[in-house]
């Protein structure tokens, strides 16, 4: 079978998803970090991409530069967002994204007026088709960038290149009519669904549920399940050398506590510290270990969130929004 013009695109989107996210992942794993290059880098196939996509469905200025204002917000989050100090000072960056805000905002609004007549619920229930849905669906992506940037200053993303990425993946795959979905029609027959970028975070958090488990067969395999009170660390934590420590991203929970007679009893701690302790902090705890004997301590890894959103990207293109399949499974449909 003959392959479309929108699935040649939605492949196309997978792709560049899969080595994008990838990429991304791969650097927090290893760095905790995600330099800004990256996503500069890989924002031109995704807005590439999108303005294929747009070509092939005939799109006018206005919805054009309506998704130019949605790339323009969530560029602030790499390049900063122009001051009126800094523009009068000259920065010709803070200039030039500032006449960028400008365009994009005229588009904006005469999209907005161009297309006032379509209302946005018959293009949600797949009542209205043409240039009118487009415009929607595209200004669409505004607020859910809008909300992804919230997230984080509200600290309830908690990395910024977990919303960097999110933000990528909105411009990326705009709607789920842009993405092949291979296995399940749910997304395509629901009346609502999330957006893509929030359906890779759930399938991402859905991830997350196998951890104690993993962790858990882990420490038994291992044999670090001695006593009854090792279940209550086994299923979050890991047991490694003391020497270890230094050189992983984890988070120290063996500790040294002393008693009432002054003695120094090994304790462990049942969870993280809510605020990362300091490298003096942390080598000063584990000299301590060191003097008291201790080789082995339990730790707590600090897990990237990218590095659940990668693998998650599977069952989203194969299945397509969870929330479509588990209403109709909880009657809610």
């Amino acid at each position: 079978m003959a392959l479309s013009e929108t699935d040649i695109l939605g492949w196309a989107r997978i792709f560049t998803l899969f080595l994008g996210m990838g990429w991304a992942a791969w650097m927090d794993h290893k760095e905790r970090r995600v330099k800004n290059e990256h996503w500069l880098v890989w924002i031109k196939p995704a807005l590439f991409l999108w303005a294929l996509d747009l070509m092939t469905q005939g799109a006018d200025w206005t919805i054009y530069l309506t998704a130019s204002a949605a790339v323009a917000y969530a560029s602030g989050a790499v390049l900063g967002r122009p001051t009126l100090s800094d523009i009068r000072a000259g920065s010709r960056l803070d200039q030039i994204v500032a006449l960028w805000y400008v365009a994009s905002a005229v588009g904006l609004i005469f999209g907005a007026v161009t297309y006032q007549s379509v209302h946005p619920v018959d293009v949600l229930v797949g009542n209205e088709e043409g240039l009118g849905a487009l415009w929607w669906s595209t200004l669409a992506v505004l607020p859910l960038i809008l909300l992804i940037d919230l997230a984080w200053r509200v600290r309830m993303l908690h990395g910024g290149a977990d919303a960097k990425a999110l933000m990528w993946v909105a411009v990326l795959i705009p709607s789920w009519s842009t993405m092949p979905l291979t296995f399940s029609s749910a997304t395509g027959d629901a009346l609502f669904t999330l957006p893509p970028a929030f359906a890779l975070l759930m399938w991402g958090g859905l991830s997350f549920l196998a951890i104690p488990f993993i962790l858990l067969t882990l420490n038994l395999i291992r044999g670090h399940v001695r006593s009854f009170s090792d279940l209550f660390l086994a299923w979050h934590a890991i047991q490694i050398p003391r020497h270890e420590v230094p050189h992983r991203h984890v988070w120290l929970l063996t500790t040294l506590v002393e008693k009432p007679n002054g003695s120094l009893e090994v304790y462990h701690r049942k969870r993280a510290p809510r605020k990362s302790p300091s490298t003096e902090e942390v080598d000063a705890a584990l000299f301590e270990l060191k003097e008291a004997g201790v080789e082995s301590v339990w730790v707590s890894q600090k897990l990237p969130l990218l590095v659940f959103l990668f693998p998650a990207i599977i069952p989203m293109f194969l299945l397509g929004d969870p929330m479509a399949i588990l209403m109709p499974l909880l009657g809610l449909n």
